[in-house]
């Protein structure tokens, strides 16, 4: 590639003929589950060979009815089991694209930021601090640019990269190079494309990552071990009803059928779809919603977030930063509203400064925002124009301020212009008591009325050598420069509805501790201490987090010391959810049990190391999420309730009728109609359930509890047993009274009405029947009116009748079994009104 091309990037039409002639830039993903892989899966699933088993054993005694209805049924089964893992890996599918870096590259001359699985070869990607590199490439530019390359060495100390020659010219060294996945810790520069894909450094040593594999959640290890507890439970009794019925009524076929009946009703393989399915659509439906979920396991930790430290500037503030007051010469002026003809020329200087102290080409609001002041005041030959910048200074976490050197024509003495914290620059400059007492009172007056205040100073330099600290320079004070920056005006609402949600709200921000406290009382943050970095610095870790518990406000912290924050919080037992966006950020984010990006400001490594990145930088998005999350895990309690329940009576019938001596009313068929209402239920009626309107009225719930405590269990197991009282007092009345096939059609029929009314019935922890039927479902309505369609073509329909093995019913017996099987549910919305009016406490999510 040529310098002109260096300059302006490959075309459009360029890089799309090279995207579709050497591949997009991604690594082969073993993460996405192919149809094939998810087809032998299903196969493989217990549920699936029990089905096989009883439909080739009906053949093989020659009921090949009930076989051939039995295979059609594992078809369906099978069909609905590929639905639900099809959707869920779309809705995956549809996150990680989402979560795919984007890089900043040169195309037809102009900076766009792209998908990075569409660079190319040739491309020029631009590079900044806190960019994850896209692609292998020379490095063609560079300013102090050092890259962290220990994801391919192991080495942790940072690299040097110098400007090396074209790609086509000679071999590049490895000075010269960057290579794909590696991280900008300082420094910037442009780099030309040189391998993609699979031919870069990182796709040769690709494979061992794609090896790796996630951690399982805790919710997902209390599932695997609550399955496994059914699943050999149900083994247990299947082989012991087989023996008994083999042994006492010498029935040893009608026994294995009702073994398997039996082991099918037991075993809980809903569980693992609910598991599955929900975080996913969930994940799905926030990011529609502009909250990215990186980790799933993050939106069953949010239901648990117990404090949220969030940064000001940008989350609960617009980030619209605009220069609203100056201060020079012990004069304060006001220019939100100043004519520009009416700017005094005493504070042309300071405006001045503050640019020359700002990045040429500004990316921060704030200095955006002395750019947008000086070209509205500034006449144009006060502007820095032909100056030449020499010299930058970064900020210091132990010096809140930063310098820029600047040669003038003509001139061989340079300007040193400095902006920073108020107390930074008095430092700086050295002033007396006096001075530093007035102009700490001047920043504290701007920052009583929420202004960000900024000092400036200025200093001059002779000779070509620059000293390495700022300290070096005999800098003068020149002023204060204040910027307001509004309250987002949805804040107030969202820090309410946090605190009645028991989410304790910590800001922190790196701004005055008066400009804080200000936009703290603003926002409507509960009164509390305001912690400063400094002060930080003199506690040890315990009292740290003993400090933590009254804080509500952390100023002038820098990024590094949001790590301890952190620490200190979660070491008081708190689950902690942080906000951040640079590159510093990264280690409080990973620590934090929810670490939330900044998807516009942040930087990719950032984004990486969170959980969640909002794609709107928005703080009410934060609660959004919050409250989302709630919902999600209580739907899956809901939805779990309902299963476990429901599968009580489901094998109380496969095994009562054994045991008491009647005839078996639970075959294999109706063990597969029942769940083919069952798994819609799961995965569609609650995984569509609206959250509870009080569910951010509730404190966070505790993540050291089990997903179902001894409460929590015993009232899905009593609503389980009542409803399988009313089938088995029915079936007992039915058997004395009418032919076996009529009385197994009606108890059937009250199964399935107990069924259903179990839907409802947990649909809501604490609203009534009423409340409950007002609240929109579609996708639960369609689950009820298929099951009932489906009854009615069992029971009058002459084919299924004979599979079922029923009797026809006439239409006053069908309604007085539907009526049995809704009241013995129903009984529970009354109690559990019961219990909230007498004040008894209410299971909860985790009780």
């Amino acid at each position: 590639m040529n310098r002109a091309q260096h300059a302006t990037g490959l075309t459009a039409a360029e890089a799309a003929r090279r995207l579709a002639s050497e591949g997009s830039n991604s690594l082969p993903d073993n993460n996405r589950r192919r149809f094939h892989h998810m087809l032998l899966e299903a196969l493989r699933e217990p549920m699936f060979i029990l089905l096989l088993s009883a439909a080739t054993l009906y053949l093989l005694i020659g009921e090949l009815r009930e076989g051939i209805f039995l295979y059609v049924m594992v078809l369906a089964t099978f069909g609905l089991t590929l639905y639900q893992e099809d959707k869920t890996e779309r809705a995956l599918e549809a996150l990680r694209d989402m979560s795919v870096p984007r890089a900043l590259v040169l195309r037809d001359g102009m900076p766009q930021t792209i998908d990075s699985r569409q660079l190319v070869r040739g491309d020029v990607m631009l590079l900044a601090e806190g960019d994850r590199v896209a692609a292998d490439g020379v490095l063609v530019s560079g300013t102090g640019l050092q890259v962290d390359e220990s994801l391919l060495t192991g080495e942790s100390v940072p690299v040097y990269k110098r400007a090396g020659a074209a790609a086509d010219d000679r071999a590049p060294s490895a000075e010269e190079t960057v290579y794909a996945g590696t991280l900008v810790v300082q420094g910037n520069g442009t780099a030309s494309v040189t391998k993609t894909g699979a031919r870069s450094e990182m796709g040769r040593i690709g494979s061992a990552l794609r090896d790796i594999t996630p951690a399982s959640s805790l919710l997902q290890k209390q599932m695997a071990r609550l399955i496994k507890v059914f699943a050999l439970l149900g083994l247990a009794l299947s082989v012991l009803l087989t023996v008994i019925e083999g042994l006492i009524h010498g029935d040893w076929l009608q026994g294995l059928l009702a073994g398997l009946a039996l082991a099918m009703s037991m075993m809980p393989e809903e569980f693992a779809v609910i598991v599955a399915v929900f975080p996913a659509l969930g994940a799905w439906r926030l990011a529609r919603a502009k909250v990215l979920t990186r980790r799933l396991s993050a939106i069953e930790t949010l239901g648990t977030t117990s404090v949220l430290c969030t940064d000001k500037t940008g989350t609960l503030t617009e980030n619209r930063m605009t220069v609203v007051r100056l201060y020079a010469g012990e004069q304060e002026i006001d220019i939100s509203a100043l004519p520009e003809a009416a700017f005094p020329a005493s504070f042309h200087a300071l405006l001045d400064l503050s640019i020359l102290a700002s990045r040429i080409v500004p990316v921060d609001p704030m200095e955006i925002a002395f750019y947008r002041a000086g070209e509205t005041f500034l006449p144009r030959a006060d502007r820095h124009g032909q100056r030449l910048l020499q010299r930058e200074y970064a900020l210091l976490p132990a010096l809140c301020a930063m310098s820029q050197g600047w040669q003038c024509p003509g001139q061989d003495t340079h300007l040193i212009a400095a902006k920073g914290a108020p107390e930074a620059i008095v430092d700086l400059c050295h002033l007396d008591t006096a001075d530093r007492v007035r102009v700490l009172a001047a920043a504290d007056h701007m920052a009583a009325e929420g202004l960000r205040v900024l000092g400036v100073a200025r200093a001059t330099h002779d000779g070509a050598e620059w000293p390495d600290d700022q300290h070096a320079f005999a800098f003068s004070f020149s002023g204060l420069v204040g910027l307001a920056d509004p309250l987002r005006p949805d804040i107030p609402d969202a820090i309410r509805e946090c605190r009645a949600a028991g989410v304790r709200v910590i800001m922190i921000t790196g701004d005055y501790p008066v400009t804080a406290r200000t936009i703290a009382r603003e926002a409507g943050l509960a009164e509390g201490d305001i912690l400063t970095g400094d002060a930080m610095l003199a506690m040890d870790d315990a009292e740290l987090s003993a400090r933590m518990k009254t804080v509500t406000i952390c100023a002038r912290i820098t990024p590094e010391q949001k790590l301890r924050i952190v620490q200190a919080l979660k070491a008081d037992g708190e689950v902690v959810a942080m906000t951040g966006d640079g590159v510093n950020d990264a280690p409080a984010l990973k620590a934090a049990h929810v670490g939330i990006a900044m998807g516009q400001r942040g930087t990719e490594v950032a984004r990486e190391a969170a959980s969640l990145v909002l794609l709107d930088d928005r703080f009410t998005s934060i609660v959004r999420a919050i409250r989302a999350g709630r919902g999600i895990f209580a739907n899956m309690h809901k939805a779990m309730t309902y299963v476990l329940s429901m599968h009580v009576p489901i094998a109380g019938m496969a095994l009562a009728p054994l045991l008491l001596g009647w005839p078996i009313m639970l075959y294999p068929a109706h063990i597969v109609f029942l769940e083919l209402i069952i798994d819609p239920a799961c995965s569609l009626a609650f995984e569509n359930e609206p959250a509870d309107e009080d569910i951010m009225k509730e404190p966070p719930r505790d993540p050291r509890m089990p997903l179902f405590g001894p409460s929590a269990l015993a009232m899905a197991f009593l609503q389980g047993v009542v409803a399988l009282a009313a089938v088995a007092l029915t079936y007992h009345w039915s058997i004395a009274r009418l032919p076996e096939e009529a009385a197994r059609a009606l108890a059937f029929t009250v199964l399935i009405a107990a069924n259903l009314a179990l839907i409802f019935m947990n649909r809501s922890r604490k609203s009534g029947l009423v409340a409950t039927l007002r609240k929109p479902n579609r996708a639960m309505w369609s689950v009820v009116a298929a099951a009932l369609c489906l009854l009615l073509l069992a029971l009058k329909l002459p084919v299924l009748m004979g599979i079922f093995r029923f009797a026809p019913l006439p239409v006053h017996q069908i309604l007085v079994a539907l009526a049995i099987g809704l009241c013995s549910v129903f009984w529970y919305g009354p109690l559990r009104s019961w219990r909230r009016t007498t004040g008894r406490p209410q299971e909860t999510l985790h009780s």
